[in-house]
């Protein structure tokens, strides 16, 4: 298993949710995931054993993760209601192969078929593990974000033949501009600002917090889902938590003050959706 260039595992701490200390081995099973290396990403299946998702709605659900989710209705780095029953959150790198399989073949047609629907929200999150290029385009894409341009950057970034070129900054630049990101100064002034790397790296902890040493890495209300996996295997936890969320009668975790948060940055993030695909 190739290791993420800048992964610290000596410095990185388990998130805390009061008696209930989150560990991935074991607990979550994020070790069983394979890291997508730059160099590997040639393949178009992933190796990962396939995430079962048993038919008992409650098993593999840890509530403290679903917490995690923002449901800010102004966050420029997810699609779909706040308030929507299911949550999918992604920790992902631009620079591995398979999560750019999945955001090209999988989360167009989940978008198309329960996002737009309004049972599914789609919250990004930063995960860059293989150096400085990943870093480099994790803030671009975040910076992008800031002019509402996150999802156009995300499909530049993850198209057939992008990752080979790279992720300099000129190529981040360049990404933009293909982006449509009509600010371009303000564009790489955001890049290497303070609240670019502080967004990244909360991001980033918060993956590391959960035990995630590898993209793509998601959780769907509190569902550990490991790796690219088909998407029948998102299509059935997605499903399945619907069903759940309508005999809880609630959306999930802080739905109801997410969706208060800035009502015109949820227009936004709604109108991001043909864009994603």
């Amino acid at each position: 298993m190739p290791t993420p260039k800048n992964t610290k595992p000596s410095s990185r701490k388990p998130l805390v949710y009061g008696a209930v200390i989150v560990v991935a081995a074991g607990l979550l099973g994020f070790a069983s995931y394979k890291a997508t290396a730059p160099d590997n990403s040639s393949s178009n299946t992933s190796t990962t054993p396939a995430a079962e998702v048993s038919a008992d709605p409650q098993a593999g659900i840890y509530p403290e993760l679903a917490k995690l989710a923002r449901r800010d209705a102004g966050d420029k780095l997810a699609v779909g209601r706040a308030d929507a029953p299911v949550v999918l959150i992604e920790y992902a790198d631009f620079k591995c192969g398979y999560c750019g399989k999945f955001a090209r073949d999988t989360e167009p047609e989940l978008i198309k078929e329960y996002v737009e629907d309004g049972t599914l929200r789609i919250e990004w999150r930063n995960f860059p593990i293989f150096g400085e290029e990943s870093e480099n385009a994790a803030r671009g894409a975040w910076a992008a974000g800031q002019q509402d341009r996150f999802w156009e950057f995300h499909a530049a970034a993850y198209a057939e033949g992008a990752k080979e070129k790279g992720f300099a900054k000129d190529r981040v630049k360049a990404l933009a501009q293909e982006a449509g990101v009509k600010d371009l100064a303000r564009f790489m002034k955001d890049l290497d600002g303070e609240a670019a790397r502080a967004a990244v790296a909360k991001d980033q902890e918060q993956a590391y917090g959960i035990g995630a040493t590898s993209t793509p890495s998601f959780l769907i209300n509190g569902r550990p889902i490991a790796g690219a996996q088909p998407k029948e295997t998102f299509t059935q936890a997605i499903e399945t938590a619907a069903e759940q969320a309508k005999t809880t009668g609630k959306a999930g975790a802080g739905a109801t003050e997410g969706a208060a948060k800035g009502s015109e940055g949820s227009e936004g993030s709604e109108g991001s959706e043909d864009s994603a695909k």
